[in-house]
């Protein structure tokens, strides 16, 4: 490594003394003269483009001398191009025209943070996106952004991938498209498997850590993941992207639009198709998707079509490699689907889930002050998941013992499908008014509703049950209606802005569940919740500013914890109030910040190991419990063609007055162990990453990526027989541009990950029990790949 390293600096040393040409300058409204973050600068006649950042700069370095056509788009503006000679690094500032056509600059502009809002927050633009999009899971987009830690069941990238941001999962950080809420209704997580190659239709993405601003869906508990897909594009295009490599992983996709056409109409559409075999044995996934887009423009209104659908098929690995298979060297045991009595494997212990998406997007431009923004959508979901189970008792599943002679048939092997279908439907909205320059208001909200039926049935069994084909044992239906409105209003006097967002949110809930007397019966809960937050920003200069903010958030328990309970045990809901504080600036070779945050939980759902009144193992309320930490990241321009990302994240994530119930077998009954305070479990103390891109050539780039997560405990105990072991992993990223005749841009990439093949886990789960006297743990782990690789060809026509 200490090699490698060396001479990839001794690569650097003679370009960094080489002199470069460039052209820099800044973005801005015309009329404002406010700044144009995200405006895209490009030479027309060679691959090379920028994006302004947050104060509107933009650069493009690496020219040689001659003549150029500079053209600058930005959306809602009329794009501006002019002719440049270079013959020494050069500045060209543009002011931009808002254009006659109204566009969608933002239809999630209501619940999103601005440059000024006192909030903690990480955008991620189209080029950002493109260049991280080699076939990966979509929360590989978002690793290197602060307080972040991914992972993948199948230990390559491909399948079930999840995200957890300052230790909170899925379940507890919100995620919209479009402004849609893309959480599942019951369990509160999120799957995107269920859309793959979402990414390639996305055109940007903002990350809130913490509570952060008003949005639609469940509470934010530890962060918003706020998505934007395709917007307008007034060229035609075409596009192949094409990815493979280690375990058999390949990805195609094709891309297509037509620009704006009749100066009113667009039209977009994608068709992607993933394979993988994966890292662990037998996690195969098969992925496939497709994204259709049409979009009408008028001069103070638009309306926009989306129709996507996503299907998936994996091989069951979500319960991972058994600790012991670890200790012998096996990382890739994958032991579902075992079959004991022929030493084998069931060859169908797959997930199969397919989800359909409709959302129609309007938004109107009512008056200069006033505008509104409202969407329809719809997702209808289908599927199962297929599994052998050996040795199962036929009372389990609603059948009576067998009699074959003398002999009583209780128990056989089996094979059985667990369905799920659903459909997810509603209305949201915002109006936004701005009456000055000093005042923003906006009025939101949103109408949801879930209906989704679980029904259960036995495909074979290996003795006669006198069972009929698709046998159905058990059946139960779910509805969930999910109310919010919220008003948000930002001030500014002088170089003060005062922040304020009220939201009230009501949840009404159907399940089948168990009643006070333990009989299975329909029951309905209804939750009402108001998340008030406030905050303040003082701008120091044009470039850094400070704020302070306290907002508070509140999130319903999710389906299993309804269902597997009676009244008597049900657990309350959980309760946020989340503080924050920070700092930051922008300049053209320097921007950074840092934040701090203390997140301070009543009644925190948790894992216990006890099990609840009908024998079933529960989450119970913890309450007191706590976040508290430090988040700081910056970009540095070292040298023109030298740029390093990087951040870090030190925090501390606390149980107060914890009790772990283990099943003791010795004695058949649960013994308690108290715990004054202890880590919260998967929420690392220390977690950083690091970017250094490097461009050696014009429109080549090589980057060197690090990541490292601190140990993880697998329960609430701070146990380290029970926790992951802390890592370091680096990857390394080259990518090249350039034109030929006929084709706008061919790029070629290569991803190599765990690029010194470094043994480690990024996930885990933990059943303890007490055995002869002793605590034994049933560890299980997501060992992650050796060195592999992804190489990828892309072509723009």
């Amino acid at each position: 490594m200490k090699n490698l390293f060396a001479a990839f600096i001794a690569l650097l040393l003679p370009v960094l003394a080489a002199a470069q040409l460039s052209i820099s300058g800044k973005i801005t409204d015309q009329q404002t003269g406010e700044a144009l973050p995200g405006a895209t600068v490009a030479l027309t006649n060679v691959a090379a483009n920028a994006v302004s950042d947050a104060a509107g700069n933009y650069r493009i370095e690496n020219l040689k001398a001659g003549s150029y056509t500079l053209k600058v788009s930005f959306i809602g503006y009329q794009s501006a191009s002019k002719n440049v000679l270079i013959n020494a690094s050069a500045v060209n500032n543009f002011s931009l025209t808002r254009a006659t056509l109204f566009t969608e600059e933002v239809t999630v502009n209501a619940t999103r943070a601005t440059e000024k809002s006192p909030t903690a927050f990480t955008n991620l633009n189209k080029k950002e996106i493109e260049k991280n999009n080699s076939g990966r899971g979509f929360e590989y987009l978002l690793e290197q952004t602060p307080s972040t830690v991914v992972t993948s069941n199948a230990g390559a990238g491909v399948g079930y991938t999840s995200i957890r941001i300052r230790g909170s999962d899925a379940t507890r950080t919100n995620v919209t498209l479009n402004g849609i809420p893309l959480n599942d209704a019951e369990d509160q997580g999120v799957y995107f498997v269920d859309l793959p190659d979402l990414a390639s239709s996305v055109d940007n993405i903002q990350v809130q850590r913490g509570v952060g601003t008003s949005t639609n869906g469940a509470g934010a508990f530890g962060a918003s993941i706020n998505i934007q897909t395709t917007t307008r594009r007034d060229t035609a295009y075409a596009e192949l992207n094409n990815s493979a490599g280690s375990y058999g992983t390949l990805k195609n996709t094709v891309g297509f639009g037509t620009g704006l056409v009749g100066n009113h109409f667009s039209f977009d559409g994608r068709l992607s198709r993933m394979v993988s075999d994966g890292y662990i044995d037998r996690a195969s996934a098969d992925l496939k998707s497709f994204f259709l887009s049409g979009a009408y423009y008028g001069k103070k209104s638009v309306l926009r079509l989306n129709v996507f659908s996503g299907y998936e098929k994996t091989y069951q690995a979500w319960d991972g490699v058994p600790e012991d298979s670890l200790k012998f060297g096996n990382r890739r045991y994958n032991e579902l689907g075992y079959i004991n009595s022929s030493n084998s494997f069931y060859k169908n212990q797959t997930d199969n889930y397919t989800q359909n998406y409709y959302q129609l997007l309007y938004n109107q431009q009512l008056s200069d002050k006033l505008s509104f923004s409202g969407a329809l959508h719809l997702t209808r979901g289908y599927g199962y998941y297929e599994e052998y189970k050996n040795n199962a008792a036929v009372a389990d599943y609603g059948l009576k013992p067998v009699i074959i002679g003398k002999d009583t048939l209780a128990n056989t092997d089996l094979v059985r499908r667990l369905w799920l279908s659903n459909y997810f439907y509603g209305a949201t909205y915002n109006l936004t008014y701005k009456p000055n320059k000093a005042l923003d208001v906006i009025l939101g909200g949103a109408y949801n509703e879930y209906k989704g039926d679980h029904y259960n049935n036995i495909e074979w069994t290996q003795q006669s049950t006198n069972t009929s084909p698709d046998y159905e044992y058990s059946r139960n239906n779910a509805k969930k209606t999910d109310f919010n409105i919220f008003s948000r209003a930002e001030y500014r006097a002088g170089n003060v802005l005062f922040y304020g967002d009220l939201q009230y949110r009501h949840i009404s809930y159907s399940f089948l569940g168990f009643d006070q007397n333990l009989n299975n019966v329909q029951q309905q809960v209804g939750l009402n919740f108001f998340n008030p937050k406030a905050g303040i920003t003082y701008q120091l200069n044009s470039n850094s500013n400070v704020y302070a903010s306290v907002a508070v958030g509140n999130h319903e328990p999710n389906r299993n914890d309804f269902v597997n309970s009676s009244p008597q045990s049900r657990p309350k809901a959980e309760h946020l109030t989340d503080f924050e504080a920070g700092y930051r600036i922008n300049e053209s070779t320097f921007s950074g910040s840092i934040n701090g945050f203390y997140m301070l939980y009543k009644n925190q759902l948790v894992l216990t190991g006890s099990l609840d009144d009908v024998g079933e193992a529960i989450r119970t309320n913890i309450k007191d419990s706590y976040r508290a930490g430090i988040e700081a990241s910056a970009r540095i321009k070292v040298a023109q063609p030298l740029n390093w990302y990087v951040n870090a994240t030190l925090s501390t994530n606390k149980v107060k007055n914890f009790t772990q119930y283990l099943q003791n077998y010795d004695t058949g009954t649960l013994d308690a162990t108290a715990y004054k305070k202890s880590d919260i479990a998967y929420s690392p103390n220390f977690t950083g990453s690091s970017t250094i891109s490097y461009h050696p050539i014009k429109n080549g780039e090589i980057a060197f990526i690090s990541k490292y997560v601190s140990r993880q405990y697998l329960d609430n105990t701070s146990t380290e027989s029970r926790s992951i072991d802390g890592y370091f992993v680096n990857d390394l990223r080259l990518n090249y541009n350039f034109g030929i005749k006929g084709i706008k841009n061919v790029g070629v990439g290569l991803l190599v990950n765990n690029v010194f093949s470094k043994k480690y886990v990024s996930d885990g789960a933990t059943y303890p029990d007490i055995e002869s006297g002793k605590v034994a743990n049933y560890n299980y782990f997501f060992p992650q790949a050796p060195v592999n690789f992804l190489a990828s060809l892309n072509l723009k026509f």
